[in-house]
């Protein structure tokens, strides 16, 4: 009866709170206010974010100071989960200004700007409060999620496990653990750490971000007894020299699954795993193991699709054993080509070189840095491989490094934080993994640069990236692909954290 009891109590005082939303007009009396940061904070905790957030914004509109800034720091945090990115970063940036020697408002500024894509700056703030408390759990979480993203999983794996000990029901600690864990391809105890994640849940929580977890841990744990994307030790410390033809911009090789014929695959670094269509995957015995959710460019956002086991994948002389793949099962109708198959070494954990004069990739875990490059950038892997690029010289944004895309574009939120002036929108009918994004324009006269490699003055696409956003956690600024990608010889070097660009 404790149980239903709270329900009941959790029941009035929303119903209460939304007679004070629909009645109240211009700012709340302190009492008022008091109620809906009570509201707020027992919706969040419910899971309930959007109406913690209304509640959240009702409550900081009153004329006491102390009850609006408490008011306003829900707002921030509800707002990250709810992928609201900007509203985070902008209500985090005051209340940091307003109390620069609060170390929690400091983390959660920390946070905002992590979460907006701002990856550089979210990081001098987590140091910045780390020297003067070492022990503050959220900034050391930071600090891992920044590690790992450099492929410094050993350092990260470490920070984590400390920001746990410090802060055990802490849910985001166990899901950056498990994410850690799965790079590592420490499978049984990624699985463990999701796990208490999903644990410390409520039980009605059904968000995009739990099923994703509960998804993943019953596909971690089809692993049992298997070693995880398993590569011969002669084969791993070698580079593998691979031809390729170009079709339509895109980069394809010939590779195996579960042995067989050669196949068709597109050599595609915007991908998390190895993607099989359902014809690949039903013809080579690949049979699914759960449902996922996965985004991408295109008005259906998120899209569910399988999540299978390949008990091989060979390209050119590189063999891998026991390989996570995503099924494009059920596949998209209308669209202007069949979905094919493609892969993305990066998420084998390896290195790659595409030599787009040459015609070759060398793919190895190691890869001798034999060139001297025209341009190095350095490269982080926040499940997709990105670099920084800075628009019009302020607005910061991270670019995923996408062979499978074509030209360069930037989200509608980066697009709407320039504020440039445009006579009229040029509509363009792109169509990406989810679809058709039937909101897609061009944006001209743009300058962008990634670092000492300057655009000028150059036109980009306009693309809705905020479904993708949501899902993984943070503000996709754009995607730099084929156009951008082809006049130089890439490599995209995991060991040193780097995107090497040499021209042709």
């Amino acid at each position: 009866m404790r149980g239903t009891g709270r329900m009941l109590v959790l029941g009035a005082a929303i119903m209460a709170g939304y007679v004070l939303i629909g009645r109240a007009e211009g700012p709340l009396s302190v009492a008022d206010a008091e109620v809906q940061l009570q509201l707020g904070t027992l919706l969040f905790d419910d899971t309930r974010y959007p109406e913690a957030l209304v509640a959240f914004e009702r409550a900081a509109g009153t004329a006491d100071a102390g009850l609006s800034f408490r008011a306003r720091k829900g707002k921030a945090r509800t707002a990250l989960l709810l992928a609201e990115f900007a509203t985070a970063r902008t209500e985090a940036e005051r209340l940091s200004r307003e109390a620069p020697g609060d170390l929690e408002i400091l983390t959660l500024h920390a946070d905002a700007l992590w979460s907006s894509g701002f990856f550089d700056e979210s990081d001098q703030v987590y140091s910045a409060v780390l020297a003067r408390n070492p022990d503050l759990s959220r900034a050391r979480l930071g600090r891992a999620r920044s590690l790992a993203t450099q492929n410094r999983l050993d350092e990260a794996l470490r920070e984590a496990q400390a920001a746990s000990a410090a802060a055990p029901r802490d849910g985001d600690i166990h899901f950056a653990i498990g994410d850690i864990y799965e790079r590592m391809r420490r499978y049984d105890e990624a699985a463990e750490a999701y796990t208490n994640y999903a644990n410390l849940l409520p039980e009605r929580d059904r968000s995009q971000r739990a099923a994703w977890t509960r998804a993943e841990v019953r596909f971690l744990r089809a692993f049992k007894g298997r070693i995880p994307i398993d590569i011969a030790p002669e084969l791993l410390g070698v580079q593998h020299r691979v031809p390729f033809r170009m079709v339509k911009g895109k980069v394809v090789v010939q590779a195996k699954v579960n042995g067989g014929r050669e196949r068709d695959f597109v050599l595609d670094t915007g991908a998390e795993e190895t993607v099989l269509s359902e014809e690949t995957a039903q013809s080579r015995g690949v049979k699914p193991i759960t449902y996922t959710l996965s985004a991408g460019v295109g008005d259906i956002g998120l899209r569910g699709l399988q999540l299978g086991l390949a008990d091989s994948f060979q390209v050119g002389t590189l063999k891998v054993k026991n390989v996570p793949v995503l099924i494009k099962s059920p596949g998209l109708t209308g669209m202007p080509k069949r979905e094919g198959d493609s892969f993305s070494p990066l998420a084998l954990g390896l290195s790659v070189t595409v030599d787009y004069r040459a015609g070759h990739l060398l793919i190895g875990k190691h890869l001798a840095e034999t060139e001297t490059a025209d341009f190095r950038l350095p490269l982080r892997m926040n499940r997709l491989a990105l670099v920084r690029g800075v628009l019009n010289g302020s607005r910061p944004a991270y670019f995923v490094v996408d062979t499978g895309g074509e030209v360069i574009s930037i989200s509608t939120a980066v697009a709407e934080a320039l504020q440039m002036k445009v006579p009229r929108r040029i509509p363009l009918k792109v169509h990406g993994m989810s679809g058709w994004d039937q909101d897609a324009f061009l944006l001209p006269g743009v300058n962008l640069a990634f670092n000492d490699l300057q655009y000028r003055n150059t036109p980009l696409v306009v693309l809705n990236l905020r479904v993708p956003s949501a899902l993984l956690g943070f503000e996709v600024g754009g995607i730099v692909g084929h156009t951008f990608l082809a006049k130089y010889r890439v490599t995209m070097d995991l060991e040193r954290s780097e995107l090497r660009l040499t021209r042709n």
